[in-house]
């Protein structure tokens, strides 16, 4: 049977009899079965639209022409490994290059953020001599078992932590130890990661690195406070480790102010290495690692070639300068500051409005909105928050369900818009409160996520 002519109900039961329980759908209950999508919406086997604010590829829209065209006309010449001399991946690296601060300056091109991640790992043990981990709590840096190993949001399900991870605190100013009123939360935070430093050195561990993302997604969206990683790296390189910043899922210019969300901490912060991916490719297997001549060096030494099949390819280097261009020309990361600029004043008048949204953060298209209880105590909403995203049609003009909790009965809804989000956090509920718009398309256009948050 021709997939076009095959029912959900076809679909979801080929793929429970030949795929792994393992690989979970979105709304499992009743997942929804896209087939088409365009810019900022996706669109399911009935035609229905949905708002796209969870996907995390598609960085400058769902299939767009000049990213397809690029693709189909590079395939159409030639794709093979990366061992041959050509042009699209120096001109890539080239332009990646002139992104960056001076110092990151050496590329290696991967297929995935996390073999991206993984490869940093290799890079920075190598650099240092050393073995070890400084990573925040609730971190995810991907699914191979050296990232699951250095990636609190998934290692606390399996074995433990590790004795070469070591976990220091989220730096944030809503529900942690260091909050909105401290002086200094950034000092604050820093001096957590030196003295988890400290109490591994204690103990005979050496720190090869501290990994972080720029923004920290899984946590909630949590935004550092300005001079963290600069106080971080200072504790780090003194203890001869380097400073790996994940920018995979919050670079590339969401974060509008700035190309990566790095550079938030100030221009004169530079991490020793530099991971991206996921968007750079627009939904195309694109990842790579930016690091210094130090580091680079380093691992050549050892002798070992660093080869990776397709990491590089044409294709995928011709799907990385066309997501560039199109960046430029449509001006995105311009985009994205004023759209979310919007979003962000629009949600603080929605909050004098409605009790429940707590603290509401963001920078460009990377938005977080904690649901709150009481605003007191800040007890995380984690019932309404699992009501607001358990359905991708939570804004249809339909009746509530029985179990809609009453506080958010006719108060965030709107008639016939369909809305794909997500959920994060890392609450002392140990359960996710926190909306996130953190990877919306950064074409995407005010009136759509507006009309959700009124």
């Amino acid at each position: 049977m021709a997939a076009d002519q095959r029912g959900k109900a076809a679909t979801l039961a080929l793929r429970r009899r030949l795929l792994s329980n393992s690989c979970r759908l979105f709304f499992p209950e009743d997942p929804i079965k896209i087939v088409r999508g365009q810019g900022q919406y996706m669109y399911d086997e009935q035609g229905a639209e949905y708002i796209d604010c969870i996907n995390n590829v598609a960085h400058v829209g769902h299939c767009h022409p000049l990213v397809v065209q690029a693709a189909h006309e590079q395939n159409q010449v030639l794709n093979t490994n990366s061992r041959y001399l050509h042009d699209n991946i120096v001109d890539y690296a080239q332009r990646l290059s002139e992104t960056l601060p001076e110092k990151l300056c050496v590329f290696y091109f991967l297929n995935s953020g996390s073999e991206a991640n993984d490869l940093a790992l290799r890079l920075a043990r190598q650099y240092t001599g050393h073995w070890d981990v400084v990573v925040l709590d609730h971190a995810y840096h991907g699914h191979l078992s050296s990232l699951i190993d250095i990636s609190p949001y998934k290692f606390r399900d399996l074995d433990g932590q590790k004795e070469w991870v070591h976990v220091a605190p989220l730096p944030d100013t809503y529900r942690g130890p260091y909050r909105e009123d401290h002086p200094n939360p950034a000092v604050a935070y820093a001096s957590e990661v030196k003295r988890v430093v400290s109490s591994a050195q204690e103990k005979g561990r050496k720190i090869a690195a501290f990994f972080a993302e720029s923004l920290p997604s899984v946590g909630g969206q949590i935004i550092p406070p300005a001079g963290y990683f600069p106080e971080v790296a200072g504790h780090i390189r003194r203890a001869g480790g380097v400073f790996v910043a994940d920018e995979i899922q919050v670079g590339f210019g969401r974060v509008g102010k700035h190309f990566w969300a790095f550079q938030l901490q100030g221009e004169d912060f530079v991490p020793d290495i530099v991971t991206m991916g996921k968007s750079i490719g627009n939904g195309h297997p694109v990842a790579c690692v930016a690091t210094t001549q130090a580091v680079a060096r380093a691992f050549e030494a050892t002798g070992v070639e660093y080869f990776n099949t397709f990491g590089g390819s044409p294709v995928s280097c011709a799907v990385g300068l066309a997501v560039l261009d199109v960046l430029e020309k449509e001006q995105l990361q311009a985009h994205a500051a004023c759209v979310g600029s919007f979003l962000m004043e629009l949600l603080g008048q929605q909050k004098a409005k409605h009790p429940i949204l707590g603290d509401i953060r963001g920078v460009g298209l990377f938005i977080g909105v904690d649901l709150i209880k009481d605003e007191a105590t800040r007890m995380p909403a984690t019932e309404e928050a699992d009501y607001v995203v358990s359905s991708p049609c939570l804004l249809s003009a339909e009746a509530h369900p029985p179990a809609c909790p009453p506080v958010l009965a006719g108060s965030l809804r709107t008639q016939e818009l369909r809305m794909i989000s997500g959920k994060e956090g890392a609450s002392s509920s140990a359960k996710p409160d926190c909306l996130h718009l953190a990877t919306t398309p950064l074409c995407t256009t005010p009136p759509a996520p507006c009309s959700f948050f009124s």
